[in-house]
């Protein structure tokens, strides 16, 4: 089955309801002719058990794609913490528990980290975005960012641990950055600028070569 398309648009599929990472997503995707569909309220997704962030991505796109009969994506992002032997990592998003709010973790991670020293507080943000398409066929996509936890949360944009994770080239937390500041950098927005790319070609064989 070839995507869908709707007067040269892709429909994807898009394994998420949570609406911070769709504004990322979808963000840095408006220049293309793309409609994202957020899975369905009722749908209930895969137990994410991989040990790594590109098992996870992937299970949960295959998954949407297969509920939603469309191509899809997905992403799997993590905080590596060098100093914490990789944690939170896979566990990012509920690294304080199942029901966690974003403060529950970046609390835990503080109060773990606490006298840890500037120079051994350094971290890696990593994002990975799986594609599924039609017939099984997929792709994994990686963006990274160093970067170092701070010892209190400073700014008051964007979500997750972004308000204690410091990029030092702009001397800034990610959530002092705007969006657009933000997605030049961070580990999601160097795997959406590929995903854009992966998915301009994409569109532009659909176009050179209609079903």
């Amino acid at each position: 089955m070839a995507a869908r398309t709707l007067e040269n648009h892709l429909t994807l599929a898009i394994a998420t309801q949570n609406p911070d990472k769709i504004k990322e997503i979808s963000h840095e995707l408006a220049s293309l002719p793309v409609k994202l569909i957020p899975q369905p309220p009722d749908y209930r997704p895969p137990l994410e058990l991989g040990t790594t962030c590109e098992e996870n991505a992937l299970t949960k796109a295959r998954s949407i794609a297969m509920t939603m009969n469309l191509p899809a994506l997905a992403d799997d992002s993590g905080l590596f913490v060098d100093v914490l032997n990789g944690e939170p990592g896979v566990h990012s998003s509920r690294f304080a528990g199942s029901n966690a709010t974003y403060a529950d973790n970046v609390n835990k991670l503080l109060h773990m980290m606490q006298g840890v020293a500037e120079e051994d507080r350094t971290a890696t943000f990593v994002c990975i975005i799986a594609i599924v398409w039609p017939h099984g066929r997929f792709e994994l996509i990686r963006g990274e960012c160093y970067g170092i936890i701070t010892t209190e949360p400073r700014g008051t944009n964007g979500f997750g641990y972004d308000p204690v994770f410091y990029y030092p080239d702009l001397g800034r937390t990610f959530a002092q950055m705007t969006l657009e500041e933000k997605n030049k950098v961070s580990h999601r927005g160097r795997a959406l600028i590929k995903l854009r790319n992966r998915l301009s070609k994409y569109i532009n064989n659909l176009n050179e070569h209609p079903k």
